[in-house]
């Protein structure tokens, strides 16, 4: 049995057996203040987090300034909002003060606001030590993604992980940002997989036709994307780490689709093509100006 079959088999009988939630595999992180180490709390974790920055540190002006970096020219403070309460008679209270005067209706809240800056808005500013993860690459890992032919741009510019079909590149969260190594290559080898469906590679439904969410296409193309990306960490040596994702994920697009066992033997089908593109093992057998068959167009047994 091959690599492709040995993980169908496992993710089906897991399937069977009932999976755990999957969970994002990587983390932003609770916006927090650098200097402090307090994290934001209420809408100001909304206010930064929806700004896209990929670190979670943020600092007033002042506490740039403080710790000896500046602020880029042209960068955009992102303000944070507090309540203040103050006496009827206009006096700032201490905080023990106002919850009790608050409680007996003799102060008044008043909504205040500051500006922030996040670390990758400033420059001259280190990471404390204790604030900073290291990545440990997998060369077997490291090989496939340098080794993929005709490979999209990748590039890690948001704390979002993304393939985009009409630009054709590829956006990963930092490396740093996720639990473990494996769970980055993981991820990366899904969104590989989808690069496949690109015109100038397989041309496959759902990634040429941009299927809204949620449609089927869509859900198949997510399956083929998943299960590419356990055979891919089947062939790197990482199956064992990454196994219970996977088969978590695939269950909530299965439930999308009624649970249809032959759809995911289909999805492997394709997602067998795909590894095989990535890891080189393809080649097209006519021209592929003529539209006619090629390797990729073969039935896959499996």
């Amino acid at each position: 049995m091959d690599v492709y079959q040995i993980i169908t088999d496992r993710i089906i009988d897991m399937l069977e057996k009932g999976t755990v939630p999957w969970q994002k595999p990587w983390e932003q992180g609770i916006p927090t203040n650098l200097v402090t180490k307090k994290p934001y709390r209420g809408i100001n974790v909304f206010l930064l987090a929806t700004q896209r920055f990929k670190s979670p540190y943020w600092m007033t002006f002042r506490q740039v300034s403080n710790l000896g970096g500046s602020v880029k020219a042209g960068a955009k403070a992102t303000p944070v909002v507090f309540w203040k309460l103050l006496s009827k008679e206009g006096k700032s209270e201490t905080e023990k003060l106002d919850s009790e005067k608050a409680e007996r209706g003799e102060t008044i809240p008043l909504l205040r606001y500051y500006s922030v800056f996040n670390l990758e808005q400033t420059t001259g500013i280190n990471i404390p030590a204790e604030l900073e993860k290291v990545f440990s690459p997998i060369q077997e890992c490291e090989q496939i993604v340098a080794g993929m032919p005709n490979r999209p741009q990748i590039q890690h510019l948001e704390s979002r992980a993304y393939y985009h079909p009409e630009k054709d590149y590829i956006n990963m969260p930092d490396p740093e940002s996720f639990e473990e190594p494996e769970k980055y290559y993981s991820t990366i080898f899904h969104e590989l997989t989808h690069s496949t469906g690109h015109a100038t590679r397989l041309s496959r439904t759902g990634i040429t036709d941009l299927c809204p969410f949620g449609e089927t296409n869509y859900s198949k193309e997510e399956l083929v994307a998943e299960m590419g990306a356990a055979f891919l960490c089947g062939t790197a040596g990482i199956a064992n780490s990454t196994i219970d994702n996977s088969a978590s994920y695939i269950s909530t697009w299965l439930n999308r689709l009624s649970n249809d066992k032959k759809l995911l033997i289909c999805a492997a089908a394709q997602a067998q093509r795909a590894t095989d593109y990535i890891l080189g093992r393809s080649k097209l057998t006519t021209d592929e100006s003529t539209g006619g068959p090629n390797e990729m167009d073969k039935p896959v047994t499996l």
